[in-house]
């Protein structure tokens, strides 16, 4: 299927056999009626952006049957094919090394591509793709995942849902409302996806008692650690990354809300994480992305750790993009790259990131 949705044409357009609940976001129809000649001759007169959009994928692949958190799949490797040509055609593509003098000397319009946790369709999928485009990202690796795979607690939720032997989540373990599954006429996705927003919320030391009162409550217990340890890079396959050009930067260890934490264990997540990169990849860690990213996952504390390591940059992740003389180096924007993010999307996004790329 590419980066056309399912039930519409490569121009945007619904097509004629499409069934009728095919329906197209917002974005998706805004960025449609941008195609039309007319409306870009006119937004081609409105002034030129200038600064940084950052680009963020997590795993790429299909995912339709994945029992994992399947809102991480960011696209397929044809979609992410299609991407990067339009990139190399309509964009300037730079290093993160860039991104200081982009926003303060430069100018200009650019694109800087990252993907965030450490999967192993990074390397497999994505890293040949970029090679074959000439282009540079950024990979950010939550280092814990490498040295010990092991399922991340966001698929363990998502595994827990799709294993469940009962009907719904009901409202305990700090859980403020019952949760319906798809055997009680509800959508597991949408489940994972409330789940998933609760424990964000949790502080660090609740954590893991959710995740075992979940597991008790919809019966399919805790996952095996091991269950989803083929997903994850080697460290050998971090430095054919490091070989081929790319930057690499840390994820913390085991991908915390680093904010819910208090400022001793921040401090190990992103310490350890950079004692890993310089033992294994013989680099410090100069860049950083925040595990989940909103504005309210890092803190005065998170910071105070990153300038102590030496981390020139941080990149969060709600939205937006970098805009000149407004340069925050510990929080560097980025927008989510989903099945959504269709052709057209994408290149309405590279024209107008004001109106595309909006922080939430």
């Amino acid at each position: 299927m590419g980066i056309v949705r399912q039930g519409f044409r490569r121009d945007g357009l619904r097509r004629p056999d499409a069934p009728k609940d095919v329906r197209r976001s917002r974005t998706e129809t805004v960025a449609a009626w941008h195609a039309r000649p007319v409306v870009r001759r006119v937004a081609g007169l409105l002034p030129s952006w200038r600064g940084v959009l950052v680009l963020n994928y997590h795993r790429i692949g299909a995912g339709s049957d994945a029992p994992w958190d399947r809102g991480l799949y960011s696209c397929t490797a044809e979609a992410l094919d299609e991407q990067l040509a339009l990139l190399v055609r309509d964009a300037d593509v730079i290093g993160p090394e860039d991104v200081g003098d982009v926003v303060t000397a430069r100018g200009g319009r650019h694109v800087l591509l990252t993907f965030d946790d450490g999967y192993r369709d990074n390397h497999d999928v994505a890293l040949p793709l970029l090679r074959r485009h000439g282009l540079r990202a950024t990979f950010f690796l939550a280092t814990g995942f490498l040295d010990e795979p092991r399922i991340a607690w966001w698929d363990e939720i998502s595994w827990m849902v799709r294993h469940a032997r009962t009907d719904r989540v009901p409202a305990s373990g700090g859980l403020p409302r019952e949760v319906p599954l798809a055997r009680a006429g509800g959508d597991d996705d949408v489940a994972i996806a409330a789940l998933i927003a609760h424990y964000k919320r949790l502080q660090g030391s609740q954590t893991a008692r959710f995740l075992d009162v979940l597991g008790e409550e919809t019966g399919a217990g805790r996952c095996a650690p091991d269950a989803g340890a083929g997903q994850w890079m080697t460290w050998d396959m971090a430095r054919a990354l490091r070989d081929a050009g790319m930057a690499v930067g840390g994820h913390t260890v085991s991908h915390p809300i680093l904010s819910r934490l208090p400022p001793a264990e921040q401090e190990r997540e992103i310490a350890v994480c950079a004692q890993r990169l310089r033992a294994e990849l013989d680099q410090p860690m100069r860049w950083f992305s925040y595990p989940v990213g909103s504005r309210d996952t890092y803190d005065a504390n998170t910071r105070a750790v990153l300038r102590r390591q030496g981390t020139e940059l941080a990149f969060s992740f709600y939205g937006g993009y970098q805009r000149p003389r407004r340069f925050d180096p510990y929080d560097v924007p980025r927008i989510h790259v989903g099945p959504r993010l269709t052709r057209q999307v994408l290149h309405a996004t590279l024209r107008l990131p004001q109106l595309f790329a909006r922080a939430t």
